[in-house]
């Protein structure tokens, strides 16, 4: 089943490389997620568990060995870093910041996809953390499985992009999303991130009593957008 398969993050700042990477894994049997840095991979991580991670060790802003770093702070995801430094010392040091494996630049595809795999198989399995299936606020309930929402039992109509959104928003109830990770999620580009908003208002407009002053989905000002249920 498609769920089953291994969810992989290629970081990655290049363009190219990382759609091949995209592409050869997903056909190799892997669910694949990409990012451009170090921000945008933050993004994914925050309500995405990966099975794998793929970080490239130069990138703009923070480096791959920076965020294999942070993560391996509070973080277990295995971890295969790649880099265009092939000297051994490189490596050393990606191995004592806690990456799982090493493959210097350029690399045979085949060996990138036996090494994951090795790596998979090492690392420690961890009972699986049940999904939240429903969320209540008010006379709405939304089911996560289906992206379905109802208002006492009918069933209120959403657009793909406010069910996906309130899927995000619900799943992760609670917490604070920026517009920036929002836009990442839903697909979108820098120029998105005012669709965010027009996304908001539409949908508080569908689950408010008063979307003047939103009970649930509320506005955290110079943060962004939070669900807090009843």
């Amino acid at each position: 089943m498609q769920e089953e398969r291994p969810h992989i993050l290629v970081v990655d700042d290049d363009n190219r490389l990382r759609e091949l990477l995209r592409k050869f894994l997903t056909e190799n049997g892997f669910r694949v997620t990409t990012a451009a840095d170090s921000a945008e991979a933050r993004a994914h991580l925050g309500h995405i568990a990966f099975d794998l991670l793929i970080l490239d060790v130069m990138m703009p802003g923070e480096s791959g060995m920076e965020l294999a770093a942070a993560l391996r702070r509070d973080s277990t995801v295995p971890i295969l870093m790649l880099t265009a430094m092939g000297e051994p010392e490189d490596r050393i040091a990606g191995l004592e910041l806690g990456a799982d494996d090493y493959l210097p630049k350029p690399f045979e595809p085949r060996e990138l996809v036996a090494r994951i795999r090795s790596v998979l198989r090492r690392a420690p399995t961890e009972p699986p953390v049940a999904e939240i299936a429903e969320v209540s606020f008010g006379a709405f309930r939304f089911d996560l499985g289906r992206a379905e929402l109802s208002r006492q039992g009918a069933l209120v109509k959403l657009t793909e992009t406010e069910a996906r959104l309130l899927t995000i928003l619900a799943r992760h109830a609670g917490r604070t999303f920026s517009r920036e990770e929002l836009q990442i999620e839903l697909g979108g580009g820098e120029a998105a991130s005012r669709t965010i908003d027009v996304q908001v208002t539409r949908l508080r407009r569908k689950i408010e009593p008063n979307p003047k002053i939103p009970r649930y989905l509320q506005t955290v000002r110079g943060a962004g957008y939070v669900l807090r249920p009843d």
